[in-house]
């Protein structure tokens, strides 16, 4: 069974082939390049490193250089994660394979590397992110008047209007964006610390180093290394789960609202969608499925990270590599539920007229709430809620429709006029704010 680092058959069911290649063993392997060049140049700079040695170091600092297979039998003989990688850079250097590594540790190199790697993956996650904003504030627009049956517990309650949902998704996925901006910039840190974060390997040239190293990877600067504080991956992967969660309440509306016995929206389909294996009449709405399963998946790494919160002193490798599987996969994950969700949001079909349909389905109930407050101004409101109550119960036993039930009602037909109970129970006059809330949607901060 293939996983979602190298699933051939079911790999972009929950990722992209884009995000994949962001996380894969040569941009792994390009990532610690990319670092151990930059120290050599920042070294060099300042003066610990002869130039030529920098020139020549950043000169082999190409992952299709180097034998993938060879290092990986390498690292399961040492049993540690960079040292062969470390030798057969040297290696390749000649005499300025003498500075390779200069003053760092293994976690300066990786967990650099790991950044570079996560600034490369959030590239398409901000993008289908943005997508999806956009998509779904065009929905709340577009259809800021389509009045559809507002839900609570599964049942009908009182009329919204289809832009009033969508606008909350987008108002939803607009703050998982600050999220991620937020979580994304912080977690762009380089690392240089040395064996336990005192970087006294580099002597005098420590600060002016790692700040040469970190302006050259274009990366922010940490006061302090943070080898065993691990709270700005945490924060970046529980963004993604945000997301995850943002799209999961979207999607499995979808689902919902998709049902035969709903039939108001449909994820997109082409001629090429198959929803049963056996049974030719269906449209599932599968994308949708595996954006909730992918949003359900993205919760176990943020768990992985959370149980790996509190590392011992000054290195904890059982803390620390769990992140080495737990934040690429949130990265994909995520990059895969996005290029879904965007897609169906954009391609969204709504069927505005099964949602009206569909409001006439309790036979005026739904408008229960405007006849309560209407008759609450004469009655007061516990007496009305009694009377409406009565009168919704009795429509439901005998089929009569709630109109027909309140004038039955003596107390109520008095209290109620006719041409007035025809205007509360049409529930185009029952929005609210909603139509005005939707068009005013924003998708932008």
């Amino acid at each position: 069974m293939g996983t979602l680092f190298d699933s051939e058959l079911r790999g972009d069911l929950f990722g992209t082939e884009e995000a994949r290649r962001v996380f894969d063993d040569r941009a792994l392997l390009q990532g610690w390049l990319d670092a151990e060049r930059a120290l050599a140049r920042a070294e060099a700079e300042v003066g610990v490193i002869p130039a030529e040695a920098a020139e020549r170091i950043a000169a082999e600092a190409d992952a299709a250089m180097f034998d993938a297979g060879e290092l990986r039998q390498d690292i399961a003989r040492s049993q540690h994660p960079l040292v062969a990688f470390v030798r057969a850079l040297a290696a390749r250097c000649g005499e300025a394979g003498a500075y390779v590594h200069w003053g760092a540790t293994t976690q300066d190199i990786i967990d650099t590397g790991a950044v570079l790697q996560i600034r490369a993956g959030l590239v398409p996650i901000a993008r289908d992110l943005r997508r999806s904003i956009v998509a779904a504030g065009e929905l709340a627009r577009r259809h800021a008047s389509t009045p559809l049956a507002g839900r609570t517990h599964g049942q009908h309650a009182v009329p919204t209007t289809f832009g009033l949902k969508t606008a909350s998704w987008a108002d939803e996925l607009l703050r998982a964006e600050e999220r991620l901006e937020r979580a994304g910039a912080a977690a762009l840190t380089g690392q240089l610390g040395g064996a336990a974060g005192t970087l006294a390997s580099l002597g005098d040239d420590a600060d002016a180093v790692r700040s040469a190293f970190c302006r050259l990877l274009d990366l922010a600067e940490p006061a302090i290394a943070w080898h065993a504080a691990r709270d700005r991956l945490r924060d970046l992967v529980h963004a993604l789960a945000e997301i995850g969660a943002a799209g999961e309440r979207i999607a499995a509306e979808i689902v919902r609202l998709q049902a035969t016995e709903v039939a108001e929206v449909w994820e997109p389909a082409t001629e090429h969608s198959v929803g049963s294996s056996t049974m030719p009449q269906k449209r599932n709405p599968m994308i949708c499925e595996y954006v909730i399963a992918s949003a359900r998946l993205l919760r176990g790494p943020a768990g992985v990270l959370d149980a790996t919160a509190a590392h011992a002193s000054e290195r904890d490798m059982g803390a620390w590599a769990p992140e080495w599987i737990a934040v690429p996969e949130a990265m994909i994950l995520t990059a895969g539920l996005l290029d879904k969700l965007a897609g169906v949001l954009e391609g969204l079909e709504v069927d505005a007229e099964r949602m009206r349909r569909n409001l006439e389905l309790t036979g005026g109930a739904i408008m229960a709430e405007a006849v309560m407050m209407a008759l609450a101004e004469k009655v007061g409101h516990e007496r009305a809620h009694e009377a409406v109550t009565a009168a919704s119960r009795r429509a439901a036993a005998n089929g009569s429709g709630l109109r027909a039930a309140l004038l039955d009602d003596p107390e109520l037909a008095a209290a109620l006029d006719g041409a007035d109970l025809d205007a509360l129970l049409d529930p185009s006059r029952y929005l609210g704010t909603a139509a005005e809330t939707a068009a005013d949607t924003t998708t932008e901060r």
